[in-house]
């Protein structure tokens, strides 16, 4: 087993980690590194396009940020699948009447992308 020596060659059992344990720990965290990168400057090009008036490509960009998070916190799409599906059957199973205040406004959307 390969091993790497850390403290400059003390020698103590505790000393060494594993090529194992560093390959294990190494891309994960560097993964997580790039991806929080990206996500920051997915948010910067949303805020631009906002500033814009380019509603409908930040709206877009808002899914591809939401993906990233998504990576992030280990979150697959089928847990966001069985999210969904639990919001339309709770928003079904409980209808109200739409009063003419709401009949005046734009739907507002389900799922919003949040910070």
């Amino acid at each position: 087993m390969l091993s790497l020596l850390l403290h400059g060659g003390r020698g103590d059992r505790h000393d060494y980690i594993s090529q194992a344990e560093l390959t294990e720990r190494t891309p994960v965290s560097h993964s997580d590194e790039q991806l929080q990168s990206v996500l920051e400057t997915l948010e910067q090009c949303r805020r631009a396009l906002n500033e814009m008036n380019s509603r409908e490509s930040a709206e877009l960009l808002s899914i591809v940020i939401l993906d990233v998070r998504m990576k992030l916190k280990g979150i697959d799409s089928a847990d966001l699948k069985a999210l969904c599906d639990e919001m339309l059957r709770s928003a079904g199973s409980e209808p109200q009447p739409p009063s003419k205040q709401t009949q005046d406004q734009p739907r507002r959307p389900l799922l919003r992308v949040v910070k």
